[in-house]
């Protein structure tokens, strides 16, 4: 059980999924880093799984709308967005409920690309959007084995947020839906 203060929890768990299917066409982004592949990712935006899947992880933990509900697909201003811009408004919710980012781990599930050779590059980007070290970062990379989802890429994310040193100053939010 997560300890209190007078503000509230020390600490906080999100967590996050997402799944796109693969579409010819489109680059093929991962972590914000484009991966070269014959096939990319639909979606409205640019199809990251895994910063839809940290951006829902972190939105959860401080029990904020999700990212369907912040950005709607129906939008047409998202239509092809870097989904790092998803990633930064949920991290600068987060900061302004007065947390910050412990670590968080992260499953890729999907048949193609090979993630290894590139996991040091999308954890340092994820790292870097997220401004933890490297080593606050998991990743790791499944198969779709015995899924049927061989034309489809998943993640899963797991965030831990700790109460921030010095609380940030609250930004008030309208209801979104």
């Amino acid at each position: 059980m997560p300890t209190t203060n007078d503000q509230g929890p020390t600490t906080r768990i999100g967590y996050g999924f997402d799944s796109h299917e693969f579409r010819d066409g489109i680059p093929l982004r991962i972590g914000g880093v484009a991966l070269a592949h014959d096939k990319g990712l639909g979606g409205h935006s640019d199809g990251d799984v895994l910063l839809h899947a940290i951006t829902d992880a972190l939105l959860g933990a401080i029990a904020a709308p999700d990212i369907g509900t912040l950005f709607p697909p129906s939008d047409a201003k998202w239509k092809g967005a870097d989904s790092g811009v998803f990633l930064r408004e949920a991290l600068q919710r987060v900061r302004d409920a007065g947390y910050s980012v412990a670590n968080l781990d992260a499953s890729v599930i999907l048949a193609g690309p090979k993630i290894g050779p590139h996991a040091g590059a999308i954890r340092a980007r994820v790292a870097k959007l997220l401004d933890v070290s490297a080593g606050c970062v998991g990743l790791k990379a499944k198969t779709p084995e015995g899924l049927n989802t061989e034309n489809a890429a998943m993640a899963h994310v797991v965030v831990l947020l700790e109460k921030a040193k010095k609380a940030r100053r609250r930004r008030k939010y309208r209801s979104e839906g």
